[in-house]
């Protein structure tokens, strides 16, 4: 039987990673996309194959519409039709409200947000004919809560979540499921660079008392990539150790 193509834009970071690992342990066919530096790309591929995952990788700038809908093409043209889109890349750029630049604002808008609308638009007409497909947002805690000095981050997450939602309904009916995860805070290299004084910060606020592992998100990620989970659908999963409750 032909393996389902997952595709996983920030597939090279911490839970990025953990995704890839786990969705090919499970029998997928995985894609890494990337917008770093080729050969940096090409060693996280060796380092990958060493520990014996064997992935393929594709560039793309995910904050650009035009890149994300020829990175498509290319892995539709030479591997196969997307089955699985893991909308996982991120960045921060941090600064109070008052202090933001535009440029901040933007360039957290693109790569967060709008990102998920140009990579899943490239998608959706191929999962539409197959009358199959699976598409997982990743969100953040933050987005639910909201993050002093994080109003461009705070937003784009939550607005993954108001995209997931929408998106759900439009597709339910062509047999495609529409979710969102939101992690809260994982023993990725960003969290582990907090000073120990406000990782002692946090814990304390964690009833669990500790991070999430990123293996503990991509577990979930894997969970709903499932075939047979087919009724799952606009929904919000919180991993962050009840650290945050609605």
């Amino acid at each position: 039987m032909e393996k389902k193509v997952a595709l996983i834009t920030g597939g090279m970071g911490g839970i990025g990673q953990a995704i890839c690992r786990s969705l090919q342990e499970s029998g997928f066919h995985v894609v890494s996309a990337y917008s770093r530096p080729h050969e940096a790309a090409l060693r996280w591929l060796t380092e990958q194959q060493q520990a014996g995952y064997h992935f393929d990788i594709v560039y793309g700038d995910v904050s650009d519409f035009q890149s994300c809908e020829a990175m498509v093409k290319n892995v539709e043209n030479n591997i196969g039709p997307i089955s699985i889109l893991v909308n996982n890349a991120g960045i921060t750029r941090d600064h109070a409200c008052c202090k933001m630049t535009k440029e901040e604002w933007d360039v957290v808008i693109n790569t967060d947000l709008n990102s998920i609308f140009y990579v899943t638009h490239a998608v959706l007409d191929n999962m539409k004919n197959k009358s199959f497909g699976r598409i997982i947002n990743i969100s953040s805690i933050n987005g639910q809560k909201g993050q002093y000095g994080q109003v461009n981050y705070s937003a784009a997450k939550a607005g993954i979540h108001g995209f997931t939602k929408a998106l759900a309904r439009e597709v339910a009916k062509h047999g495609i499921t529409v979710n969102t995860i939101s992690p809260g805070y994982v023993t990725t290299e960003m969290v582990m660079a907090l000073s120990d004084e406000i990782q002692k910060k946090i814990l304390a606020e964690i009833p669990m008392g500790r991070f999430a592992e990123p293996d503990e998100i991509a577990r979930v990620v894997t969970f709903l990539a499932d075939e047979k989970n087919s009724y799952i659908t606009g929904a919000n999963i919180a991993i962050n150790g009840g650290h945050y409750m609605l």
